[in-house]
């Protein structure tokens, strides 16, 4: 914690430190706020993001009275040594309106950011009793029945890399991760674990 604080150029943001929250999982920015020196401490030792606020002039944990917490992972500083992003996980909304992020709170997830939001919809899913859900009853059915669905959708996908035809392979390989992202939540795991493995494996 030492070694990050010493870094910071604390005179040049007049003792203010720009704070940036991105979910950990969809990379989707989630909130801006500002840390002073006692606000970056607090926050890397409980590992819940801790804001100074400037109206009330206190620290303040982001979901204090919500309960929307948000546990730290991974923290870095900006090459300035002036802007700090924080790498969390959401317990719930960020934005005090009840949306996932206070930036454009109603647009959809871009790119391989969708992945870590279908997988929030997916645990939403599975809690669910409703009949016309899809994810719902597969999660009754149980581990052997998705594990058996990952078998059939991996032999589709081998199957229509032999034919000169992307769009169906796009198809079977979509799939194939949203059976893989219901196994995982079945076993109490997520994406982010299958990306931590292939990150250890990863010889610069």
């Amino acid at each position: 914690m030492n070694s990050l604080a010493e870094r910071i150029d604390w005179d040049k943001c007049d003792g203010l430190l720009p704070a940036i929250v991105q979910d950990a999982t969809s990379g989707r920015v989630l909130m801006l706020g500002y840390m002073n020196v006692e606000a970056l401490a607090r926050t890397l030792e409980s590992k819940r993001v801790t804001f100074y606020s400037r109206s009330r002039q206190r620290l303040w944990v982001k979901g204090e009275t919500s309960g929307n917490t948000l546990e730290v992972l991974h923290a870095e500083l900006d090459c300035d040594g002036d802007t700090i992003l924080v790498h969390a996980s959401a317990a719930g909304p960020t934005c005090h309106l009840e949306k996932t992020s206070c930036f454009d709170a109603d647009a959809m997830t871009p790119g391989l950011g969708f992945i870590g939001h279908l997988e929030s919809i997916i645990d939403q899913r599975m809690q669910s009793a409703c009949e016309s859900s899809y994810t719902a009853r597969l999660n009754r059915e149980g581990t052997r029945r998705i594990a058996q669905k990952i078998g059939e959708e991996g032999v589709e996908l081998a199957l229509a890399a032999t034919e000169d035809d992307p769009e169906r392979i796009t198809a079977e390989a979509a799939d194939l991760v949203y059976h893989l992202l219901v196994l995982l939540r079945r076993r109490g795991l997520s994406i982010t674990d299958v990306a931590s493995t292939l990150q250890s494996r990863h010889r610069p």
